[in-house]
């Protein structure tokens, strides 16, 4: 399949630029290190999470915070809801998943099979079902490294999605394919159907980058034709999903 390697330089800060082109100033409202942002999917508001246990939702254009959602434990990795931007996922240092409701502040589900530290969440296309990503170091790899959940019914569809000895520090859907893609601890990204009995692909793999146990995400382009990869090796390496 085909690939590209991008060289780059690693960045440890973003900035949120005006439309001329100048930094624009927002006030911080986390009182620790940020974990993960999201925007809105009108772009109106920013999603943020962190090492102070909240997620905060942002108002940009006012640069106001318009409601925080406190946990116990250290808030990894949000997830924006495809269909509802005012419902997200929540996941944290304790395996916790919550489905929170941006509009009352509150948990709608709650989402326990007693993971290690979750690593990544990703919706489903429709938005029924969402996959999760998980440390299981300390249980049977085989099992829990990547779950299929039912939203409403709050319960797991399938926990034997991939049986390999590896954790999965990202999962990616497709836009307009029924797959979704994890990065591997084993230097690849696998594919999955998002349908049942949500199936590994066993005949294609995009390998060439290096993980070495670091956080790297995958993610595809908007037209869905390319999957770029971060790699340890501080270059990003493009693919050729069709191929």
């Amino acid at each position: 399949m085909g690939i590209q390697k991008l060289s780059m330089l690693c960045i440890g800060h973003q900035l949120i630029k005006s439309e001329e082109s100048m930094p624009a100033k927002l006030p911080v409202f986390h009182n620790a290190a940020v974990k993960d942002v999201k925007w809105s999917q009108q772009g109106h508001f920013l999603l943020s999470c962190g090492y102070d246990c909240t997620s905060r939702l942002i108002d940009v254009e006012k640069g106001l915070e318009t409601q925080v959602f406190r946990q116990d434990q250290i808030v990894g990795v949000i997830k924006l809801h495809p269909d509802d931007s005012n419902l997200f996922l929540s996941e944290g240092s304790k395996g916790q998943i919550k489905l929170c409701d941006a509009r009352t502040g509150k948990v709608v589900h709650d989402y326990n099979q007693n993971l290690g530290l979750i690593l990544d969440v990703e919706f489903t296309m429709n938005g029924k079902q969402f996959i999760s990503s998980s440390d299981v170091s300390q249980s049977n790899a085989s099992e829990n490294a990547i779950i299929v959940w039912d939203v409403s019914r709050e319960v797991p569809l399938s926990n034997q999605v991939y049986v390999e000895a590896y954790t999965c520090p990202c999962v990616s859907r497709h836009q307009f394919d029924s797959i979704f893609v994890s990065q591997s601890n084993g230097n690849y990204v696998v594919i999955f159907t998002t349908t049942p009995p949500y199936r590994l692909n066993k005949y294609k793999q995009y390998e060439g980058h290096v993980v070495s146990g670091f956080p790297i995400k995958c993610n595809f382009s908007l037209d869905g034709k390319k999957l770029a990869s971060g790699s340890s090796d501080c270059s990003i390496y493009i693919y050729d999903y069709q191929l």
